[in-house]
């Protein structure tokens, strides 16, 4: 069953938890009708009538869903099927795990790039749209990245060197170092540093 079969037919609660069972065993097929019937489920509080508190609760217990992974599934009917009006065939075309992958870029994506990206999703082999995917949040991330962001990566990078250990066993070692330290006297030298620091580099 699609989406309008669900749509063109009445469903007591019930009928909706219990249809997600038959959904479930074939996931890619039916994974657009699920986040529809799941959707509904959430969005109406149907799981209450099963004497659950919250929608995660009873994912879980009821069809063995991780929260996450049902929600993954609702938000991608909300968002692809809803919002932007891709049909079901073109989505069930384009598979889970590439709507998986494009949906956090169109959070700030105009509609022209949106639809961009679903073509592309279309179109482009999934190995080829992850690494686009990954370059394009590298250059973001490497293009928000301030002073200080430099100078905790060189501190680190430099202790770390000196230590010959981990930045995780790294840490331990500046928590055996700074814990019996005054630290009052720590932040009036760690804020008199910074004035200084800032002072140079703005």
């Amino acid at each position: 069953m699609n989406i309008d079969d669900f749509k063109n037919i009445e469903m007591t609660p019930d009928e909706k938890l219990e249809a997600v069972f038959g959904l479930k065993k074939n996931m890619e097929e039916n994974f657009v009708t699920l986040g529809h019937l799941l959707s509904e489920i959430k969005r109406n509080n149907l799981f209450k009538f099963k004497g659950y508190k919250t929608f995660k609760e009873f994912v879980e217990n009821e069809y063995n869903f991780s929260g996450s992974f049902a929600n993954k599934l609702v938000s991608n009917y909300n968002v692809f099927i809803y919002e932007f009006g891709v049909d079901e065939k073109t989505a069930k075309e384009i598979g889970l795990d590439k709507l998986n992958m494009i949906k956090p870029m169109l959070k700030e994506a105009s509609q022209e790039e949106a639809i961009d990206w679903i073509r592309k999703a279309e179109e482009v082999p999934t190995a080829e749209l992850r690494e686009e995917i990954k370059e394009i949040r590298d250059l973001k991330k490497e293009q928000e990245r301030t002073m200080k962001d430099v100078f905790v990566e060189q501190y680190f990078e430099r202790m770390v060197t000196a230590f010959n250990c981990s930045k995780k066993e790294l840490e331990y070692k500046l928590a055996l170092f700074f814990q019996d330290s005054n630290l009052d006297e720590i932040k009036d030298a760690v804020r008199e540093k910074q004035k200084r620091y800032e002072d140079v580099n703005n």
